[in-house]
């Protein structure tokens, strides 16, 4: 069963058939081959998505687009601008800034990238950036809206390893804010290089009169982390919160949302959520049977007896988990392999939540990388410009995050350190 389910998908892949439907036709085969009752299907597929942290993610996409439409995502970029962008090099930063900003309620990267690329790929072009980089620097600043809390793949993970949601959350502002910096440090440096940015200050707001302006925008994430960190609401109530306050500003305070805008933003939100809870659905399918097959603890067994260290897991962890990234969603990558390695990671002696915080980051390079990067076909459908023209501009970028990640892996405080702060016992 195990090999016609593998084959089956590798195979799906290979013709480009999607990620669902590659995961749920070799689960079906496998079900066929093992003779079980096709019933199975239906109640694991079920039982998949049947799970109250799970809520969060149409929520969290649906105000991702609120955001977008009701003008709190441009109020961010003017506000990340005052900050940094009287620098050379000072536009490229305030995408970075703003994406770490957006990031903090958004949960996704996919309506980060369309979200901010709208409103700063255009703006970067028109200061003279080659439209290649703008794209390359809006698809990995975009990969923000996965590690800075909330997020949605983080939830996935928490479900999926059973580890506290809130304990991913608060680990998550380690590594996020590192791989901020070391982003808007790299493209200072590299601008300055390039001669890039020299105008990038023309037309900024002073630092008072853009907190002014996107004063409620601001005040978003302040109640989110702030209630889900004061113990106010769930991650998954505070998902309803962000929707709830997005709608209110967009239509009531900055009046950029009417009547006639509601259904253009649900029915983007409940496709996105779909394919989403589509693909966990076959997913969850597909781990129940390979987990039912043996094949967790088959592959628990050959790890512990090659990779005899920590270290050796972890560096062989990675190396998997980026090629794997390359080929398979975020999501569907963390369903079907949190459950297999986190037992693992622990008997390494590795704390989950550490582990979750490299899985996520490793797996959201994914996003930024060929053939199957999410993320850069959005910003690609922004810029107008086909996938192969951002390769050259988008490798520096993923050299930096892999650096990131090496530090993250190796020094575990950069994510538990806040982690064991908040909750001490």
């Amino acid at each position: 069963m195990t090999t016609v389910m593998i084959s089956t998908m590798v195979l799906c892949f290979a013709l480009t058939i999607s990620v669902a439907v590659s995961i749920g036709l070799a689960s079906v085969l496998g079900i066929q081959v093992a003779n079980v009752n096709m019933l199975i299907s239906v109640k694991e597929m079920f039982g998949a998505i049947n799970k109250f942290p799970l809520a969060a993610i149409p929520f969290f996409i649906l105000a991702g687009n609120l955001m977008e439409t009701g003008g709190i995502s441009r109020r961010l970029v003017e506000f990340a601008k005052s900050l940094v962008g009287g620098v050379q090099g000072g536009l490229p930063m305030t995408c970075v800034l703003t994406c770490m900003i957006f990031a903090a309620v958004s949960g996704s990267s996919v309506a980060t990238t369309f979200a901010i690329g709208a409103i700063l790929i255009p703006a970067l072009i028109k200061h003279g950036y080659p439209t290649s980089y703008a794209a390359a620097l809006q698809a990995t600043s975009a990969e923000l809206g996965v590690i800075i809390p909330p997020s949605i793949p983080m939830i996935l993970y928490g479900v999926s390893a059973e580890v506290s949601i809130g304990e991913l959350f608060i680990a998550g502002f380690g590594p996020g804010i590192l791989i901020s910096g070391a982003l808007m440090l790299f493209v200072w440096l590299y601008c300055k290089w390039k001669g890039w940015g020299k105008q990038d200050g023309e037309g900024r707001l002073g630092v008072m009169a853009a907190t002014w302006q996107a004063g409620w925008a601001l005040l978003m994430p302040v109640i989110i982390l702030g209630g889900i960190y004061g113990g106010v609401f769930t991650p998954t109530e505070a998902s309803a919160v962000a929707v709830l306050y997005a709608l209110i500003v967009g239509m009531l305070i900055y009046r950029e949302i009417g009547l006639r805008d509601l259904f253009p933003i649900l029915r983007k939100s409940v496709v996105s959520s779909a394919v989403i809870m589509f693909i966990i659905a076959n997913a969850g399918l597909f781990a129940f049977l390979i987990t039912r097959a043996g094949v967790p603890d088959a592959i628990g067994r050959w790890l512990e007896a090659v990779l005899q260290s920590p270290a050796l897991f972890l560096l062989g962890v990675n190396a998997a988990l980026f090629v794997i990234g390359m080929f398979i969603e975020t999501s569907a990558a963390i369903i079907v392999l949190a459950p297999i390695l986190a037992p693992v990671a622990v008997h390494f002696g590795v704390d989950p939540v550490h582990f979750g915080l490299i899985m996520v980051v490793n797996l959201a390079l994914g996003m930024i990388t060929p053939p199957f990067g999410v993320n850069l076909f959005a910003a690609c459908t922004v810029a107008r410009i086909p996938l192969d023209r951002i390769i050259g501009h988008l490798i520096p970028f993923v050299l930096v995050i892999l650096a990131c990640l090496l530090v993250i892996t190796y020094m575990p405080s950069v994510s538990l350190a806040l982690r064991d702060l908040a909750f001490a016992k």
